[in-house]
């Protein structure tokens, strides 16, 4: 299942974010380190295709996409060299998939801020250059365990190297790793060391009605949200499912309407491993309409005596929105 991990500086409301986005209750007291150990909650995708077509197949049952947050406790200047717990909450980071972290826009008094001033470039900065630290530490030591395999001329090793060293520049000169512009091969090369500065991030605005026209100088994605008042939730969760190159397919029947997750540009074979593993090497061939022009059918059988359902083969590219049936 596809993972958010939700991070920030004390106070900035990282908790009281998840408890809203979950309706799951965790604590989200006014002090910091509340949060010790990350909760974790399931959060069904916004998409209103799943909904219109269980009521076209009149489905018995209705099963969204789902995406997974977790709550991290706060992080700290020097969270790297162990502030705050933070050798611990920087491991739990390192488990997800995407990061989205919670910048803090909104004053109040009441709500304590460990630097006691409000500046949301300097919170992010804060938080970045403690991934950043983090990940240093990481190649160095993956660079001190390739020594032996260097000597002997692997070329695995010497191949690997190369990839860090380009890595390692980059975060000395306080930038975060997706600056290298890795190709997905040196991507897997080093995936085994989930380096924090590699993970897609999403920036989440936590504004108030005063300020929620404030606007942040920051590059990559960037959402607003306002947890008070329940605003901004749907674009959070639909972004962070792009975050993570990932789109739906679906499929509907009298059982069941449901929402499938894959990552964008997989065929069909590939895709149909989200339903079941043997749909890969078993795949035949796929009958494929996109969900509008279904609805606009009226049935199936009106779809398929306009041709707008098609056997696709195994190097099809499945398309977000498609309904799709295997054939196996």
């Amino acid at each position: 299942m596809p993972s958010i991990g939700i991070v920030g500086l004390p106070n900035v409301g990282k908790s009281t974010l998840f408890n809203a986005l979950t309706k799951k209750s965790v604590p989200a007291e006014n002090y910091p380190f509340c949060t010790i150990d990350p909760s974790v909650g399931i959060v069904p995708v916004p998409d209103e295709r799943v909904s219109r077509l269980s009521e076209f197949s009149k489905s018995k049952k209705t099963i969204p996409a789902v995406i997974e947050f977790v709550d991290i406790a706060g992080l700290v200047a020097g969270a790297s060299r162990g502030e705050g717990l933070g050798n611990k909450f920087l491991s739990n980071i390192r488990e997800v998939d995407a990061i989205a972290h919670v910048v803090r826009t909104f004053e109040d008094n009441s709500v304590i801020h460990v630097a006691n001033k409000i500046d949301p470039m300097q919170d992010v900065g804060v938080i970045n250059l403690e991934l950043i630290l983090s990940d240093m530490e990481v190649v160095s030591k993956r660079m001190g365990t390739l020594g032996k395999d260097l000597k002997k001329g692997d070329k695995e090793a010497m191949a690997e190297e190369a990839i860090l060293k380009r890595i390692e520049k980059v975060l000395e000169e306080g930038k975060m790793a997706t600056e290298v512009n890795l190709s997905v091969e040196e991507k897997f090369k080093i995936k085994s060391l989930n380096l924090l500065t590699l993970k897609p991030m999403l920036y989440v605005l936590n504004v108030s009605e005063a300020n929620e026209n404030v606007e942040i100088n920051l590059s990559g994605s960037i959402v607003k949200v306002d947890p008070v008042f329940l605003r901004g939730f749907d674009d959070l969760i639909k972004k962070s499912y792009e975050l993570l190159g990932l789109e739906t397919f679906l499929t509907t029947g009298e059982d069941e309407t449901r929402a499938w997750t894959i990552k964008k540009n997989s065929t069909a074979p590939v895709a149909g491993m989200a339903i079941h593993t043997d749909f890969k090497d078993k795949f035949i061939r796929a009958e494929v309409i996109n969900w509008q022009e279904l609805l606009d059918a009226g049935s199936y059988v009106n779809a398929r005596a306009k041709g707008k359902v098609r056997t696709e083969g195994k190097d099809y590219i499945v398309q977000d929105g498609d309904v799709i049936e295997f054939k196996i």
